[in-house]
């Protein structure tokens, strides 16, 4: 019998160390892995995601899937019930080794009915609630935190690999003719920073001509906090990355907007790499963020574009 090993981080800033150390403890034999790009969300559904779907095809009945921890798989007690019909379908087994489903028998069946056992099905709903509900509290305090610091001049996100004191020198020695690699190297910092910082100063974002288009002034525009969300975890050119630190967070109930102030081509390339959310394997309210996003971007005056 096989046994299979499913990963997931949900940020490309995270590593599965943790994950291989749980899942090396238990000494599981000939483990044959399975890994989500990195970045992967919890909040699409398992089954629509390509890594967990190809030890699914891939296991015949009898064999086992092994997960360090539930929440690398499945967030939300509909998508672990859905997940279990499908490996009581195919006669597969689930075993979670660390917290608080470690020891359940998350595939037990009733012996006539072949349905999933009331206790069982009970325990996972009222463990994932729990979950659910501390994911809850814990975005709640985030948010209040966030917002206490706002009223303190603070911005959320990450902060910036050359410091407010620092970016006006940073800015003043480009101009003066000192190249971005020297900068990186006197700073002690990534050339990328360096070029986030002197994004609107590069030649491919300044006209070079006296005959070129005067540049475009910038628009204000509220980005959906999913499309924020989607975007922070995408690779973006410097200026994209810069427009998108420099945004407010505004709250909306338990979600939020990102309040952009950009030139209106920024806009439009910001809303281009959000392409991907309009595809079947994005979750509906993705979907309809970019939606929205598109909506906002599209009703731009024209004017501003000329």
């Amino acid at each position: 019998m096989a046994n299979l090993v499913y990963k997931r981080v949900p940020t490309d800033q995270q590593s599965t160390a943790r994950q291989n150390l749980v899942l090396e403890e238990t000494g599981i034999e000939d483990p044959i892995p399975f890994e989500e790009a990195a970045g992967t969300s919890s909040r699409l559904h398992p089954l629509q995601r390509p890594k967990f779907g190809e030890p699914l095809t891939y296991a015949r009945p009898g064999d086992t899937v092994h997960i360090s921890e539930m929440f690398r798989l499945v967030r939300g007690t509909g998508h672990i019930l859905d997940v279990l019909d499908i490996l009581h379908r195919d006669r597969f087994a689930l075993r979670i080794h660390d917290g608080a489903f470690s020891a359940m028998d998350l595939t037990a069946r009733h012996p006539r009915t072949g349905e999933l056992l009331s206790t069982v099905k009970f325990m996972v709903q009222t463990l994932a609630a729990a979950g659910e509900l501390q994911r809850d509290l814990q975005r709640e305090l985030t948010y209040d935190g966030l917002r206490a610091a706002e009223a303190k001049g603070n911005k959320g996100g990450r902060r910036p690999a050359v410091t407010a004191a620092n970016a006006a020198a940073v800015r003043t020695a480009y101009l003066e003719g000192r190249s971005i690699a020297a900068l990186a190297r006197d700073h002690d910092v990534s050339r990328g920073a360096i070029r986030t910082v002197v994004a609107d100063l590069l030649p491919e974002y300044t006209a070079v001509d006296t005959g070129a288009p005067a540049q475009e002034l910038p628009v204000v525009l509220d980005m959906p906090g999913k499309i924020a969300d989607f975007l922070r975890a995408t690779d973006l050119e410097p200026a994209e990355r810069a427009t998108l630190d420099q945004g407010v967070t505004v709250r909306r109930g338990q979600g939020y907007t990102l309040r952009i102030t950009a030139a209106p081509a920024v806009h439009r390339q910001l809303l281009a790499r959000c392409q991907p959310l309009d595809g079947t394997a994005a979750v509906p309210a993705q979907r309809k963020a970019r939606r929205e996003y598109e909506n906002r971007v599209n009703a731009l005056p024209t004017a501003s574009l000329r």
